[in-house]
């Protein structure tokens, strides 16, 4: 299944979908971020995905990174809420348009290894310095960007 995301796009489709997601920025011990190399869009993204019925947020997140990754992780706090209805994501396998609604925690790693998934084709820890230059979408960037700040509240938005 292919994804394209369209950003303040007057071409892009209008959403008729709105799914709560979750991310999580994953910490190994030595500081560095666990990322994926997506296969539905070739980008670099931090682990998540959509929520389940009968779960929370936060499991949302531990259990999407152990299906992407390998990894186990445990939820530390929060990055942010992002909401930002110019962020769209189309599904070409079925024509759902996602308006954005993602949570993005923060996280340790508890054990696992890094495992490529059938939605992520490498699995890498990454040194906060190199995060930045990999190829991924804008609103992934300000996600990842807004944890590497340090910032005093979450981005709500």
């Amino acid at each position: 299944m292919a994804r394209i995301d369209f950003y303040d796009d007057p071409d892009a489709p209008p959403a008729n979908s709105l799914v709560p997601s979750a991310n999580a920025v994953v910490v190994d011990d030595a500081g560095r971020l666990l990322l994926i190399h997506r296969t539905d869009n070739d980008n670099w993204s931090l682990p998540g995905g959509a929520m389940d019925l009968g779960e929370s947020l936060p499991e949302t997140a531990v259990r999407e990174v152990r299906e992407e990754t390998g990894i186990d992780c445990e939820i530390t706090g929060l990055v942010g809420i992002y909401t930002d209805p110019k962020h769209v994501l189309l599904y070409t396998s079925d024509g759902e348009v996602r308006q954005e609604f993602s949570v993005v925690f923060t996280a340790r790693a508890v054990g696992g290894q890094p495992t490529p998934s059938s939605e992520s084709r490498a699995v890498e820890w990454v040194d906060r310095e190199d995060v930045l230059a990999l190829p991924m979408h804008r609103s992934m960037r300000l996600r990842v960007q807004h944890f590497l700040e340090n910032r005093p509240t979450p981005h709500l938005g």
